[in-house]
């Protein structure tokens, strides 16, 4: 493998000041990782990334090299024309961002588009900057498509070594096969390597999954909070007024749709409250309830990317 530090490069400034943070933090620094491109249903995490960035002080730590990273036939940037010339191009950056919350505490965010080339090296490049920003934690947030009704709350499948930051939510599955990311090697990778992991993924109803829906990116905000003990309450309310909002629209179409989207949402009831109730009593064979297999879900995954890269 080439040298991953050849990737990025540092932003002195940036790094001075993450070092006076660290000063400070001893325990170390969470850094929150989410990437364009995947499988965000309902854009889970791009909804918390965007109002991360524009709402919250920041600045930038490092750059990755997205020349070398990103794959501009697949995925091409926009560039704005304007009568006679370019007058905008749409440069696409990974960056880490040193972010301080409501209170001033600091954190790390890296994000950008997902790489879609040396993802070892990527995630060997991420190993060195958690090393060596002190990172005690390293979080993801992401929606999943899943057969769930909008009209229950929003479900959630934390993993990694620190899966018990995020109490109270039991795996709907054993194991399954799924399409990779980067941003699952980097996990997979830290892991390997001792660090502590944490991935939220919310479970998006597959109906809404190309769509934003703010309900599953609150839901994990809060348990992404709770896990790190950060402070963002701009955050939280700006997605619970979208939430209501959204739920609001929904439930207009779900009124005005066709029978068959009433009963594809009464029929995801009805399977919900069965699971849900089975599993309150400590038995999910308690009586016969239609779970989705691992097949199931690896076949959601794959038909969401498939609609995704057709639309692209």
């Amino acid at each position: 493998m080439l040298d991953p530090q050849d990737l990025y490069s540092w932003v002195p400034k940036g790094l001075a000041v993450v070092d006076t943070a660290l000063a400070q933090e001893s325990a170390g620094l969470v850094m929150l990782c989410h990437f364009d491109g995947y499988i965000d249903a309902g854009e889970t995490g791009d909804q918390i990334v965007e109002r991360m960035l524009d709402t919250l002080p920041h600045q930038v730590v490092a750059r990755f090299d997205h020349d070398r990273l990103v794959d501009y036939r697949a995925r091409r940037p926009l560039l704005t024309f304007r009568r006679d010339r370019w007058t905008d191009y749409e440069e696409p950056v990974i960056e880490v961002h040193l972010v301080q919350d409501a209170t001033g505490a600091p954190f790390l965010l890296l994000s950008g588009p997902e790489p879609d080339v040396e993802w070892e090296r990527f995630a060997a490049a991420v190993g060195q900057i958690v090393e060596r920003l002190g990172v005690r934690l390293v979080a993801d947030i992401y929606g999943i498509p899943m057969g769930v009704p909008h009209t229950r709350p929003v479900g959630l499948t934390p993993h990694g070594n620190r899966s018990d930051l995020v109490p109270g939510h039991p795996s709907p599955f054993e194991q399954a096969q799924v399409p990779g990311s980067a941003g699952a090697v980097v996990q997979y990778r830290l892991g390997q390597a001792g660090h502590d992991i944490l991935g939220i993924a919310a479970h998006v109803p597959h109906y809404l999954a190309r769509s934003a829906y703010p309900d599953a990116a609150l839901t994990a905000l809060e348990a992404f909070t709770a896990a790190t003990g950060l402070v963002l309450p701009g955050l939280v309310h700006s997605l619970r007024n979208d939430a209501h909002r959204t739920q609001t629209e929904i439930e207009r179409q779900v009124r005005e749709g066709d029978e068959e989207l009433v009963s594809l949402v009464q029929g995801l009831e009805h399977q919900y409250d069965a699971a849900a109730g089975a599993l309150a009593r400590g038995n999910m064979l308690a009586e016969p309830v239609d779970i989705p297999s691992a097949d199931e879900i690896g076949r959601e995954f794959e038909q969401f990317l498939a609609e995704r890269e057709g639309d692209a």
